[in-house]
């Protein structure tokens, strides 16, 4: 399992361990938005939470993660699951099934390094390419002058998802202390979007 704050790397990370073990990576929302455009029974049922802007209930999410784990890859492969658990009934619900996890990756990066990372990057509506203004800057001032801001990339809505991911991730560290190895990038100043190779 991996846990990180937004901009803390989380996807550059998955990525690379993924291709340096051969694991197979599941994220719960990927896993989600798979079953609801599929329209299988928990897919529908989740769509109808949705709907009324609810979280989709745990026994669900947890329905569908358990039911992707027992594929034929991620157990001869071995997995990786992407940001989740993300709450203590989520972890207790894991273990109740026996998922339990090797080990529980936990990517540390101070506040400060989050915030410039979130706040710096931008996209190209065109392309789908993500860029950052200061790490990862755009190759032309024509690309420049089109990207986007996401709405939510702002210093005072950043802080809020930090805040909330703190909280829920000190409520699942008790569960899992035994298997955590913490990586911290406290003393990098440099990005991830420029350079992956220095994280490996």
């Amino acid at each position: 399992m991996i846990s990180g704050a937004p901009a803390s790397g989380k996807g550059t990370q998955c990525e690379l361990i993924t291709d340096k073990y051969g694991l197979v990576h599941i994220a719960a929302g990927d896993l989600l938005r798979a079953e609801v455009a599929a329209g299988t029974e928990n897919g529908i049922k989740a769509q109808e939470y949705m709907n009324k802007g609810q979280l989709v209930p745990n026994e669900i999410v947890v329905s569908m993660v358990k039911r992707r784990l027992e594929e034929q890859d991620a157990q001869e492969k071995g997995w990786l699951l992407d940001g989740y658990p993300r709450s203590v009934s989520q972890a207790d619900a894991l273990e109740a099934l026996n998922i339990r996890p090797h080990v529980f990756i936990l990517l540390q990066v101070p506040e400060d390094i989050l915030v410039e990372r979130v706040v710096g990057r931008r996209l190209d509506p065109v392309t789908g390419k993500i860029y950052h203004l200061t790490y990862a800057p755009p190759e032309t001032p024509e690309i420049e002058a089109r990207l986007t801001q996401r709405s939510d990339d702002t210093e005072e809505r950043v802080k809020l998802r930090l805040k909330t991911h703190r909280q829920n991730v000190e409520d699942v560290l008790s569960i899992y202390s035994d298997v955590i190895v913490p990586v911290s990038f406290g003393s990098i100043t440099s990005s991830l979007f420029a350079e992956k190779s220095r994280f490996v």
